[in-house]
């Protein structure tokens, strides 16, 4: 379809990477985690099996997250990782180089943007693209980006949240905050630690926003208090579960503890992080041109990243806004999914990306 060249889409995000092969669609989704050896640097996992190290390694070996914020926070693990994800995507013993396409955040300063475009070269490819993430996820989210009329994205992953109105293929108005999911996992954690003495990993911080995580304040009726620990319930929905079983040291003895903490609690804990999100949504709305803010007024706000999976949380941009906001179809494909669209349609798209 493309010649004996193969092209890459990579959402290169603080806590999943997925790669799209043109022409085949998603061919790897995997966390953002590398393990490597502390004497002399060499990488022991990536992706999945890095991601079940953490906090589980031996004094030898580090599992971390080598982006921060939606940007390469480690350079050379960064570019190991992307070495990996490329290997695996197209093929070891590759006689052609790739051309890959990865997208990056709005607010990203020209030496972030030069890091990834370095790495991504540094890595195999034959071509490095970057492509804003606000207009990859509008175009995954099958937006009409072309038209001249007003659409407003907010793309929520791990490290950031860009909120952005586009028009006439190009980003019109844009916030980028560099608070999301990773962020709401710190906020449970450091309420746990301080209403309960007790410390908890960044594993079963994101289990616990994933189960009982609310946008929205909710009480429940007196039926639906009871502690069921089944499967956490699709995003939107009222789920059954209301208190959860969270598992750590105890900051004080230094023993194992168990406690219950409640929906509410989480709530409570992650509010501070969700009105971060609120006020960069906000301050793109106040500086939208009169004309693109009837059109969003009347399209509603698309949300997606895997942040916008938070239960309610569509409601509550609603409710803080004024302005209807509802969730993408697969929102956490969204960003790969436009960026795999761009780069099979390079020429169509050439005005909104950069090439190096």
């Amino acid at each position: 379809m493309f010649g004996l060249t193969k092209r890459l889409g990579i959402d290169l995000g603080t806590a999943n990477s997925v790669v799209w092969l043109a022409g085949t669609g998603v061919v790897l989704n995997e966390p953002t985690v590398v393990a490597v050896t502390t004497d002399d640097g060499r990488v022991v996992a990536v992706g999945n099996e890095a991601k079940e190290m953490l906090g589980r390694t031996p004094g030898n070996i580090m599992a971390s997250r080598p982006m921060r914020d939606g940007v390469i926070a480690d350079y050379r693990i960064t570019e190991a990782m992307l070495s990996h994800f490329i290997d695996r995507a197209v093929g070891r013993n590759r006689i052609f180089k790739p051309e890959v396409m990865i997208c990056v955040p709005t607010g990203a300063s020209q030496v972030e943007r030069r890091a990834v475009i370095d790495a991504t070269l540094a890595a195999g490819a034959k071509v490095a693209y970057l492509i804003e993430e606000p207009l990859a996820a509008a175009i995954g989210a099958k937006i009409p980006i072309a038209q001249a009329s007003g659409h407003m994205i907010v793309d929520m992953g791990g490290g950031s949240t860009e909120a952005a109105v586009i028009s006439l293929g190009g980003v019109v108005v844009h916030k980028s905050a560099r608070v999301a999911g990773n962020k709401l996992d710190e906020a449970i954690a450091n309420y746990v630690k301080k209403n309960f003495n007790l410390i908890i990993g960044e594993r079963m911080a994101e289990a616990i926003k994933i189960t009982i995580g609310d946008a929205v304040e909710h009480n429940p009726k007196p039926s639906e208090l009871s502690d069921k620990r089944g499967k956490p319930a699709a995003a939107g929905s009222e789920p059954s579960i209301h208190t959860m079983e969270v598992r750590g040291r105890d900051a004080i003895t230094g023993l194992p503890r168990i406690i219950q903490l409640t929906r509410a609690e989480v709530t409570a804990a992650i509010a501070p992080v969700l009105h971060l999100v609120i006020n960069a949504i906000k301050s793109v709305l106040e500086e939208t041109p009169p004309e693109l803010a009837a059109d969003i007024i009347d399209k509603g706000i698309v949300m997606a990243g895997g942040t916008s999976l938070l239960r309610n949380f569509d409601k509550l941009v609603t409710q803080m806004t004024g302005v209807p906001a509802h969730i993408a179809d697969e929102p956490l494909l969204c960003v790969v999914r436009g960026t795999g669209v761009a780069i099979e349609n390079i020429e169509l798209y050439k005005r909104s990306i950069s090439k190096k």
